[in-house]
């Protein structure tokens, strides 16, 4: 999996940010207040992420309105994942990984890591 690109990320945040789903309009205007873009590259953006199966949409009316199809935790797992599997050594690679972690975060990956099963590979 490539990695967002910086627009795919603006965009995604927007749409992860959202309860409901929203139009290529309202998307443009929420990151217009950062900067200016057309609305034809944001909306050339959403169906390159809806192509990667990263939004859906529905119609609405005479347009569509896009919602995640996965999360923004899944999307970073995946970046996670991938790193990892960039490494000769995965084990080294997380101990290194860990040692970075605070305080906080240490905690939530150790309960995370209990409440996985003894054997993950059973469950299949």
């Amino acid at each position: 999996m490539r990695p967002f690109g910086e627009l795919e990320a603006d965009v995604m945040r927007v749409v992860w940010a959202s309860v409901e789903p929203v139009s290529i309009q309202w998307i443009t205007d929420t990151l217009n207040e950062g900067r200016p873009l057309a609305y034809t590259t944001v909306m050339t953006v959403t169906e390159r992420l809806r192509s990667k199966g990263w939004v859906g949409r529905v119609k609405q009316g005479r347009s569509y309105r896009y919602s995640a199809l996965r999360s923004a935790e899944d999307y970073t797992a995946a970046l996670m994942e991938q790193a990892l599997e960039s490494s000769s050594d995965r084990a080294t690679a997380l101990l290194h990984f860990a040692g970075r972690l605070g305080a906080a975060e240490a905690a939530a990956l150790r309960k995370a890591l209990e409440a996985l099963p003894a054997d993950p590979d059973a469950e299949l």
